[in-house]
């Protein structure tokens, strides 16, 4: 039997490959599983006597992250196809708005629907000058950003617009099933389907094909147009969402909400594995990165550092996890 023989146990192969085996071993594809592990551990080990470890604090944790998860989802599917939305943030916190002003006059699925309509509104003027007019979608969404937060600002009159509609709140943020908040229930699902959809279906694939190679991906039979203008209206949509969550969290919509959430969405995608390039994405990748990012948030929070502290540490853990992340 040879050493490559399938026959041969694995621990037999791994003694005759020597060092080669762990040098081959890509094991930058699980650095962010494996960050997430050592930080978890750290602060768990340092401040497991204030009450990190408390059920409590970890739904905290999770509640926290939920809304920039769902956003990042959505974020995914853009940076695969190597594009970006800058526009995510300004777009929940106009969504907010809408709801809570159509929530307060016309009633819960009027509400709602103006909050989703919001997404679609922007996600379709972003998708359309970007895949058919050919401007870059960091000009596209840059400027949405402004136009979006402006006019969330303008209606409300930089006053916030409070919710007194309990369906509404519980079904976006405040309520629970179980010991478990609404909030993370909604982002466990926008994992799923996001993960299901960019790694299982078709769509997912032409979405990969488009961001890794558009010339290709057009020979091949790909309408890569309609994949950018997809992606960004996708995305322009669950953050409409995202905004309803934290309306329905905070009971009240305002321009605010969402404010620097595009930063922490990309962060949370390029920490999970996604290629900032496009061609590569991971949804569940993303979650984790999520995750990591409100890890470190509470964490720095109960050590006792200030805000600015908080900033320093957080962005040099950042910097060497995507330094450390594998290169596509």
């Amino acid at each position: 039997m040879t050493k490559t023989d399938p026959a041969v146990p694995l621990g037999t192969r791994m003694r005759a490959a020597g060092p080669g085996f762990l040098r081959d071993l890509d094991w930058r594809r699980y650095v962010i599983y494996i960050g997430f592990v050592v930080v978890f551990v750290f602060f768990a080990v340092l401040l497991g006597d204030q009450g990190f470890l408390s059920p409590n604090n970890l739904v905290n944790i999770l509640s926290q992250t939920a809304t920039i998860a769902v956003i990042a989802v959505g974020m995914t599917f853009v940076i695969s196809a190597a594009e970006i939305d800058l526009s995510v943030g300004s777009v929940a916190g106009l969504s907010s708005v809408a709801a809570a002003m159509t929530v307060s006059s016309l009633g819960l699925i009027p509400g709602i629907l103006a909050g989703l309509l919001v997404g679609v509104v922007v996600g379709t003027i972003n998708g359309a000058l970007v895949s058919l007019l050919g401007i870059p979608s960091f000009l596209v969404t840059l400027g949405m950003l402004g136009v979006a937060a402006g006019t969330a600002q303008y209606i409300t009159n930089s006053a916030p617009e409070p919710i007194l509609d309990d369906t509404f709140n519980n079904l976006f943020g405040s309520g629970s099933i179980g010991p478990i908040p609404v909030l993370v229930i909604w982002a466990v699902v926008a994992v799923a389907v996001g993960a299901v959809v960019l790694g299982r279906t078709r769509y997912g694939r032409q979405v990969l094909a488009t961001g890794g190679n558009r010339t290709a991906a057009e020979y091949t039979g790909i309408r890569t147009r309609r994949i950018k203008f997809t992606v960004l209206l996708v995305s322009a949509i669950i953050a409409s969402i995202a905004g309803m969550l934290y309306a329905g969290r905070l009971q009240s919509g305002r321009f605010q909400w969402g404010d620097g959430d595009e930063l922490s969405a990309i962060a949370a995608v390029i920490l999970g594995g996604t290629s900032l390039f496009g061609g590569a994405g991971t949804v569940v990748g993303t979650a984790f990165g999520a995750l990591l990012i409100g890890l470190i948030n509470n964490g720095l929070v109960l050590a006792g550092l200030d805000s600015s502290q908080q900033q320093i540490i957080r962005g040099a853990i950042i910097i060497l996890a995507v330094a450390l992340a594998r290169k596509k």
